[in-house]
């Protein structure tokens, strides 16, 4: 007795209650950490107000980061070729790299220039062409469709009662909402018009700021690089540094693998879609193509996107081309998807299929068009750090890093610190695990074995 009444104050004495206060106050402390970030981004209006105000007034410096970002490929092809000439003619090393650099910054905003001149000459005079065909055949089809309803009205006298009941409604429906609701909102429509004409405005100074920024990004980009990485090693351990830099120049690699690729992929489809259409004979050729290219960008939705207002444009002029089209715009994404695309952007992202999809959904739904852009490259990023620091944890507790290894695992053998997999039964049937394919033919010809020697 005396023994047992010592065991059990001892087992007291072990009991040590800190460790779980300590786990108790951190779930309490991230929990209102977690409530009290939440008020402070969709609950406190003072914030957000803030937020949008620094927004807009860094617009254009975002203007000119991205641009400088995009053209930066275009500016080092151009050093590529120009700095052996350059060396050769100047003494100066440094004087080269700079009038070399300022050279490939003004060579690169030229052709992104003669890009969109391009891209506008070809899609304004054909969308005028368009909308003036549309407007030149409207009234034909509107007489035809009313031929066609009086010729079938004739033979019907009750369809005719209840068509003219029905105009009188709609008449007396149009006037009332022209005179309550159109005409008192006039003022507010005008005041809109005037609102967007100065947005857009707007936009374009932010345009020519932005340009001018990203011709000082591009041309001091090592400065800010080099500092950057200074503020870095400053701030954090070797390591943590390191790590960081890393995760960066990855990040760069995946971003402008991705965007770059995709929009090669882009002009290579819109080229191809051109010249199938014009082979086809099809209506609007060239701003259909333009159309199917731009979209194109957009990964897994766009060339639907694209090939809705595409179909819709061909059926106003001919149904059954628009049908043809239809056809041919499968065809098109199935072989961009299947052969053009994996070729040129190979497996830069990482992601799976149902991943690049989320990151679509999920960036389109926070951001817009452009969140359905840069969500695929943006996600492989996360999902590149987050598996970076899976695989460091995994490697610490000493564990395999293949996924497969983890399939058939029932548990984890702790004292020797190996997986477990699944234990054939002799009847999987009421089994709730199905053990893996080789383990069940093993154990059926154990079976055939047995019955043979009986």
């Amino acid at each position: 007795m005396d023994e047992l009444d010592k065991k059990q104050t001892e087992e007291k004495v072990d009991w040590n209650i800190r460790p779980y206060l300590a786990i108790g106050l951190i779930s309490f402390l991230v929990i209102v950490g977690s409530i009290a970030f939440f008020f402070l981004i969709y609950r406190y209006h003072g914030f957000t107000k803030i937020l949008d105000k620094v927004m807009v007034i860094l617009q254009p410096i975002t203007i000119g980061l991205v641009l400088a970002y995009l053209i930066n490929p275009v500016v080092n092809f151009e050093e590529r070729f120009l700095l052996p000439f350059a060396q050769q003619r100047m003494k100066s090393l440094e004087k080269a790299r700079r009038v070399v650099r300022g050279v490939s910054v003004a060579g690169a905003l030229l052709f992104v220039a003669l890009v969109i001149g391009i891209l506008l000459q070809m899609v304004i005079p054909e969308l005028y062409k368009s909308i003036n065909g549309m407007i030149g055949t409207m009234p034909r089809q509107v007489n035809s469709f009313m031929d066609w309803i009086s010729d079938y009205v004739d033979n019907d006298s009750e369809i005719s009662g209840y068509l003219e009941i029905g105009l009188t409604k709609g008449t007396e429906f149009f006037e009332n909402w022209a005179r309550t609701e159109f005409l008192p909102q006039t003022k507010n429509i005008v005041a809109g018009v005037t609102t967007g004409v100065i947005g857009v405005v707007k936009i374009l100074f932010n345009v020519i700021i932005g340009i001018i920024i990203s011709i000082y990004v591009l041309m001091s980009k090592e400065v800010f690089i080099g500092q950057s990485k200074k503020v870095v090693y400053a701030m954090f351990s070797g390591k943590k540094a390191n790590a960081i830099i890393h995760t960066v120049h990855k990040s760069n690699e995946i971003f402008g693998g991705f965007i770059s690729g995709k929009i090669l992929d882009s002009l290579i489809i819109g080229i191809l879609c051109f010249i199938c259409l014009y082979f086809m004979k099809m209506p609007y050729s060239v701003l259909v193509s333009v159309i199917v290219g731009v979209t194109n960008v957009i990964p897994f939705f766009g060339p639907y996107l694209g090939a809705v207002p595409s179909t819709i444009l061909i059926m106003l002029a001919n149904p059954i081309q628009g049908l043809y089209f239809v056809i041919f715009i499968l065809v098109l994404q199935q072989i961009d998807g299947n052969i053009i695309g994996p070729k040129i952007l190979g497996d830069s992202t990482g992601l799976s299929s149902f991943w690049v999809v989320f990151a679509i959904l999920m960036g389109g739904g926070l951001f817009g068009i452009p969140g359905m852009i840069i969500g695929v490259p943006l996600f492989a990023v996360i999902f590149y750090i987050l598996r970076r620091a899976l695989n460091y944890i995994i490697q610490k507790k000493q564990l395999p890093l293949d996924s497969k290894n983890y399939i058939w695992a029932e548990k984890l053998d702790i004292e020797n610190n190996h997986l477990v997999d699944y234990q054939p039964e002799d009847d999987y049937s009421g089994s709730k695990h199905k053990a893996p394919e080789d383990k069940v033919q093993k154990l059926s010809r154990k079976l055939k074995k047995n019955r043979k020697k009986k």
